[in-house]
């Protein structure tokens, strides 16, 4: 009643507005909706729909269970009777009530009906079919035994190692003694005996793993050490020679440490070393820092930006309080210990601002005159391993450092720059073995840094296995050899980076350069006319030279008498010839050469051209002493004094 009355106003403003602007109308009528039939009509149709899924899920299941019990077919019939005569109920009731929320309740009516039966409305579910519960119940499964299977991995420290792949790097023939890899992973440095320096660099090779550059950089030196700095922009190299270098990335000199006086007594009054190196390495958070050990007694801190004198000297001393020479040196993880082997077999560790006395010191680390070939610290910087000449690996605890922790031996040592380092989880401690010529293979050994037990190792090449490297970036062991090649361990899947780019890039092949050239077309059928006789014998030839002029011509005879046409006689031919043959020819005497002059005496006075000219006003006249008879005797000599001609 009220939508009719409401209708009628409208109609009835709209006759005002028309009669007033002089129109019957607006124009066309605008359609108008019933919302309470379409509402109702969509609530029936909802109903129909769920009665009918409901009778065919029905009718399925009692198919399926028609076959095995039969008294659950009566029950089932139960239920569905009872539910539609509630859904009939429901649907009477909902045919009393007008209100816009009564008539939208119907629609959901089917789902509660079934929350309470425990049936389920709709289609039936396809074979196979896991509810969005099951599959993530299955998935919190596998993720759990994927968890076991890393922790088991996290409790085996030997699963990490990166061994499943190599590459090789031929550095040269004589023994690679130095390894240095920058932080992010991205360049390999090696040097070795034969004096080079070879920078690789892992995204820019390929398999044919050729290094970018080489160079020589402290001329015929061996090189002992090689390590980048902590930014990875320069690089210091440890050579046999009393002076240090910087080099930057490309291999440019960037410093030069300075050479101290030798004749100096005390060490620490010269500006640097005065003997051969023996190991440097960098400051691990000062990048201007770095350290350098020598057989002059001295280990020097030295600084990027004042190459012109060392920074700090710590002279190690033996128990007696002599000098002792430190073969390697290393700064702690934090950088506030400096620590050095020595040739007495002593460790000595310095605090880096106190220099005088040791913060640590163990007197009988290693066997006395046997090089400590290296010493690193662990990453919690607590456990040190020390590599000695006495072919033992040692692991100690800094806080009480009289006795080793661990001891392992049997581990052959020919060279004083033989590595041990720690594994990126500092599980394992890491070294390597040498071999004489031809008498086994050298080894990577690992051991565990616990119990030190000998948990795995890797048979490298038939020569001794000077440096390794693992870095924890990478997650990559690289390896020096005896024989020259720097071998790179790595694994596809623990691994990242470094060896793994430079393995997927195919050679460089070589343009060969295109070059046009005229061809000769050859056809043997063409016309007469341009073919070439051929030659079936030689005599005809010989005729037709003989009547050339060119290919015929007589030589000249030799030229008689003063030459003719350019050409000269035979005599006279060479410069020798007419040299003789004008001095055969020169009538001259000039056996007396007084006389010779004088034949122009008489000319020369008569028409002076030289010197007369020259002194004609103020030349004196000459006045001679006249000869008497007595001095004419005196200047004649008897005939046997005469000289004879």
């Amino acid at each position: 009643m009220d939508a009719e009355k409401v209708d009628e106003d409208k109609m009835s403003d709209d006759g005002d507005i028309g009669s007033v602007m002089g129109f019957s109308g607006f124009g066309k009528k605008a359609r108008t909706f019933d919302f309470n039939a379409i509402f109702e009509q969509t609530r029936r149709t909802a109903i129909e729909r769920s009665q009918r899924a409901l009778e065919e899920r029905q009718k399925e299941e009692e198919d399926e269970s028609s076959m095995s019990v039969k008294p659950s077919v009566h029950s089932q019939r139960d239920k569905s009777a009872a539910a539609s005569s509630r859904v009939q109920k429901s649907v009477n009731s909902s045919d009393s009530s007008e209100s816009e929320s009564e008539l939208i309740g119907p629609l959901v009516l089917p789902q509660q009906t079934t929350q309470e039966d425990d049936e389920l409305v709709g289609p039936p579910l396809p074979p196979g079919y896991r509810s969005s519960t099951a599959q993530s119940d299955e998935e919190d499964d596998d993720a759990d035994e994927e968890e076991a299977q890393d922790d088991d991995d996290d409790d085996n420290p030997v699963k990490k190692i990166p061994d499943t792949h190599e590459i090789i790097l031929q550095h040269g023939t004589k023994t690679v003694s130095a390894l240095g890899l920058d932080p992010s992973g991205a360049r390999l440095v090696t040097g070795g005996y034969d004096y080079d320096v070879r920078f690789w660099d892992f995204a820019g090779m390929d398999q044919s793993l050729q290094a970018f550059r080489s160079l020589q950089p402290c001329e015929c030196h061996q090189i002992k050490s090689l390590q980048y700095s902590i930014t990875g922009d320069v690089i210091l190299v440890v050579s046999g020679n009393a002076q240090a270098k910087v080099l930057d990335r490309d291999g440019f000199n960037v410093i030069e440490c300075v050479k101290g006086d030798q004749y100096i007594v005390d060490m620490a009054n010269t500006k640097g070393h005065t003997a051969m190196l023996n190991n440097g390495c960098w400051h691990p958070k000062i990048k201007e820092e770095f350290m350098t050990c020598s057989n002059d007694g001295t280990v020097r801190t030295w600084d990027v930006t004042s190459e012109k004198k060392h920074k700090s000297v710590f002279k190690p001393r033996s128990s007696k309080g002599k000098k002792v020479i430190p073969t390697c040196c290393t700064y702690s993880r934090d950088g506030k210990l400096i620590a050095a082997g020595c040739q007495d077999g002593t460790i000595q560790i310095w605090d880096r601002n106190l220099s005088v006395h040791t913060k640590f010191h163990s007197p009988q680390a290693h066997a006395s005159g046997s090089d400590t070939s290296c010493l690193c610290f662990s990453y919690d910087g607590v456990t040190l391993a020390s590599r000695g000449g006495d072919d033992t690996l040692k692991i100690w605890d800094i806080r009480s450092f009289r006795k080793p922790l661990h001891e392992a031996t049997r581990l052959t040592n020919y060279f004083s720059m033989t590595d041990c380092c720690f594994s990126p989880d500092d599980k394992l401690v890491v070294t390597g073995t040498s071999v004489k010529k031809d008498e086994g293979n050298g080894k990577l050994v690992f051991f565990d840094r616990v119990s030190f037990q000998k948990v795995y190792e890797i048979e490298v090449t038939s020569a001794s296995v000077v440096r390794c490297l693992w870095h924890p970036k990478l997650n990559q062991i690289m390896v020096g050899t005896g024989n020259g090649l720097a071998k790179v361990y790595y694994d596809p899947v623990k691994s990242h980076r470094g060896a793994k780019l430079c393995v997927v890039k195919n050679k460089w092949k070589e343009k060969h350069a295109e070059a046009l050239t005229q061809d000769y077309v050859i056809t043997p059928h063409a016309l007469p006319m341009f073919k070439e006789a051929r030659q079936r014998s030689t005599r005809k030839q010989l005729e037709k030279d003989r009547l050339d002029p060119k290919k015929s011509h007589k030589p000249e005879p030799p030229v008689s008498g003063p030459g003719r046409g350019g050409r000269v006689a035979a005599h006279g031919g060479t410069l020798s010839s007419f040299i003789v043959k004008n001095i055969a020819l020169d009538k001259t005497d000039d056996s007396n050469p007084r006389e010779a002059i004088l034949r122009h005496a008489k000319e020369a006075s008569e028409n002076p051209y030289w010197i007369a000219p020259a002194y004609k006003q103020t030349q004196p006249e000459p006045m001679f002493a006249e000869e008497s008879d007595e001095d004419e005797e005196a200047d004649k000599e008897p005939e046997w004094k005469k000289r004879k001609i």
